[in-house]
């Protein structure tokens, strides 16, 4: 009797251990490349912010999850509004300073989202930091260009973009701090002309990991996408027009969206009508209500790890 009631107490202590993953499942990420979050289109960093938008989160607080998973994480701050190429710049200069102001000479990992799958693409091919990066992950990028852009290009005349410009240059300093700004350059190139010959120029290295995100609205209801939900038809006929399908996440088209190991979307539930461009990234919290967010970055980034 008392070796039956041993060896049910000691199965059930071995059954607590594995289903908890043991010690070493509490902090999944440890021992991973630094992961460096780059921020889209009048984003801004979690790191160092700048001007009155600093009381926000871009990332929603999965920079701080990340780190509670054992991960080192570094959100910088670009410019709000620029092109790729001078993002880019920005990009490669802040995880210089970081690596070096933290005496660490290994890799890292990429993670971008919107624009910032694009200016992180650039510093990876034509900056000479493919030697620094070990994997690259999407989330709803530009790789293919946005009809939304494209519509915004069409729709402002010539004459008048260059004030357009600087009226949102000013606001955008005014709002975001940092530099010079230029909106023009960034809508450039999110056009699906710009990303044409951008990705000409911009090759994947052999030396990068490249995955991909996406994610769509399934309806456009206004009360899981209060904004997105009134782009996402404009988007819908723009890309289909352009050949790239109906399905997108209110700026960016899915077929846009996929580069390099296309992984897919996000899971959600029944009641959820899709995630939109900004809940793929819980920018200003708005994906943890509709679906598990920290799942899903604890699930990229330990594909990271994986392939690091």
């Amino acid at each position: 009797m008392k070796k039956a009631m041993f060896g049910l107490a000691a199965f059930f202590v071995c059954s607590t251990v594995f289903a908890g993953g043991g010690g070493s499942s509490s902090k999944p990420l440890q021992g991973m490349y630094p992961i460096v979050l780059s921020h889209g289109l009048f984003g801004w960093g979690d790191s160092d912010p700048n001007g009155l938008i600093n009381i926000a989160k871009y990332w929603g607080g999965m920079d701080d999850y990340l780190r509670s998973q054992g991960a080192t994480v570094y959100a910088p701050q670009k410019s709000a509004a620029n092109s790729n190429e001078v993002r880019a710049q920005e990009l490669k200069d802040k995880i210089l300073y970081y690596m070096a102001a933290n005496g660490y000479s290994g890799k890292v990992h990429i993670v971008g989202h919107s624009q910032g799958t694009l200016d992180s693409r650039y510093m990876i091919a034509n900056l000479g930091m493919a030697s620094k990066v070990s994997t690259y992950t999407s989330l709803a990028g530009v790789h293919r260009g946005s009809p939304i852009a494209d519509l915004v290009k069409a729709v402002i005349p010539d004459w008048l973009k260059p004030s357009v410009s600087a009226v949102l240059g000013v606001l955008v300093q005014l709002v975001w701090g940092g530099g010079q700004q230029n909106a023009l350059g960034a809508l450039n190139s999110l056009t699906t002309e710009g990303m044409a010959a951008f990705n000409n120029y911009t090759p994947n290295s052999a030396a990068v990991k490249y995955f991909s995100y996406s994610a769509h609205i399934t309806i456009p209801d206004l009360i899981q996408h209060p904004l997105m939900a009134i782009l996402q038809p404009i988007n819908a006929i723009g890309g289909v027009i352009k050949g790239l399908g109906a399905a997108n996440d209110g700026l960016v088209p899915v077929e846009s969206a996929k580069w390099g190991n296309y992984r897919g979307e996000p899971s959600y539930g029944i009641l959820t009508t899709g995630i939109d461009h900004l809940q793929i990234a819980n920018t200003l919290w708005s994906g943890q209500t509709w679906y598990d967010v920290e799942g899903f970055f604890l699930k990229f980034a330990k594909e990271a790890k994986t392939n690091q």
